[in-house]
């Protein structure tokens, strides 16, 4: 079993990796609850922030209200008080504890619109009303927005401050309707379908805004009611949710594409500030100019060297030509018809006078060549030998006898001396 474990661990992780996994998983899977239990280990540090436990009879959970969350309650915690709760699950690393981050704090037993909201929430839930997957992009730079809120309000008031000021081109429709009451679910919920629906009155929206300022459970129930909810679902315009406070929440702001903490941060959200897209346009236009300008550097450098490059290859081919032109004048004028002529007429009076010379010069050479060698003869040859008192002895046939052994009894022989010849027989 160890093995097979070990197999399918392809990472040990740091115990920090571990920590950080873990919390991500819960932040992801748990999001915001609602919870309700006994406070106890209350403390109050010195720096404003709020640490208890909320506990029942099985089981407790670590809680904390950081100095900035939430505005002070009408009645502080102390132990003991049974209170419900709602927050943010995550995880305190350095002691790998796993905790809730409260941002509403509400006693025990609120009453019957608290129970209908946390059973609502969870019917639209389970539909896949809350899903992000179904959640629609909002427009990068909507040109016209459509407004569902109340005509008197600070919620509009603040909206259109801000807009003014960031997107002085948006064009602005407001639907005006109740926005507490009975009744005013449903004058929501046709103003934003109406909204949706374009019609000869007005041209279409990109996106759509439901709003109003802060207040209680009860005032701000009618966002809660499901019609409001499935009419936010079931169109195709981006729809933000501003409802209240930062610590509001409504069945609105779950199913809406984009949820804002408050009426100002939903304008701010929305549109782009002018005057940072004037900055990116200056800045992309002192890009794009300076782009341009090393463009047009570079392609003039190019050009100078490409210039440089054809002058130099140009100069290098021209003095090739010339050199090469000089040398087949100058080959042309040691082999030109005229030159050749005269040394080819020279070279035939040579030869004819050479001609002329070389029969009387052959016949010379020759009888000079005769002499020396007769004179050689007279000195070194046979009748020279002879005059000196020497005798040639040949046989009968003409052939020397150049030894006594080749004498037989009885053979004729021929003897040649220098006045003569006789003839004899050996004995």
């Amino acid at each position: 079993m160890q093995t097979d474990l070990f197999q399918q661990t392809s990472k040990v992780l740091s115990v920090s990796e571990l920590t950080r996994t873990i919390r991500g998983t819960l932040e992801t899977k748990f999001g915001a609850v609602w919870v309700q239990g006994e406070v106890s280990n209350y403390k109050l540090h010195p720096n404003g922030h709020q640490y208890f436990t909320l506990k029942d009879a099985r089981a407790q959970i670590a809680c904390v209200i950081w100095r900035d969350t939430m505005a002070p309650l009408r009645q502080p915690l102390a132990d003991g008080a049974r209170v419900q709760i709602f927050g943010t699950v995550s995880v305190f690393e350095a002691r790998g504890q796993y905790q809730i981050s409260v941002q509403i704090v509400q006693p025990f037993g609120r009453g019957a619109l608290q129970a209908k909201f946390e059973a609502l929430k969870r019917k639209l839930e389970a539909e896949g009303l809350f899903d992000p997957a179904r959640k629609r992009a909002l427009p990068k730079f909507p040109r016209r927005i459509g407004i569902v809120t109340s005509p008197s309000g600070a919620a509009i008031r603040d909206i259109l401050n801000v807009l003014r000021r960031r997107a002085p081109w948006l064009s602005i429709l407001i639907s005006p309707v109740r926005v507490q009451g009975t009744g005013a679910a449903q004058e929501i919920a046709v103003a934003i379908r109406q909204l949706a629906t374009p019609n000869e009155s007005f041209a279409p929206v990109d996106l759509i805004v439901v709003t109003r300022g802060g207040g209680s459970i009860e005032d701000l129930w009618e966002f809660n009611e499901e019609m409001v909810a499935r009419t936010i679902a079931s169109l195709d315009v981006p729809i933000v949710s501003a409802i209240g406070h930062e610590i509001d929440f409504t069945i609105a702001d779950f199913v809406a594409d984009l949820r804002a903490p408050t009426p100002s941060a939903a304008a701010e959200l929305i549109v782009p500030d002018i005057a940072d897209l004037r900055r990116h346009l200056e800045a992309h236009s002192r890009g794009i100019s300076r782009e341009l300008l090393n463009r047009m550097r570079d392609a003039q450098q190019r050009l100078d060297h490409a210039r440089e490059t054809l002058w130099r290859c140009l100069s290098h081919k021209i003095d090739n030509y010339q050199r090469g032109l000089v040398h087949a004048l100058a080959t042309l004028q040691a082999r030109s018809p005229a030159r050749e002529l005269i040394l080819r007429r020279n070279r035939f009076g040579d030869l004819q006078r050479r001609l002329r010379e070389s029969p009387a010069r052959v016949l010379e050479n020759a009888r000079h060549r005769f002499q020396k060698i007769d004179g050689i003869l007279r000195v070194l040859g046979p009748e020279a030998t002879l005059r000196r008192g020497y005798s040639i002895t040949t046989d009968e046939r003409g052939k020397l006898i150049r030894s006594a052994a080749a004498v037989r009894s009885k053979m004729k022989i021929k003897t040649r001396v220098s006045d003569g010849e006789f003839k004899s027989e050996v004995l």
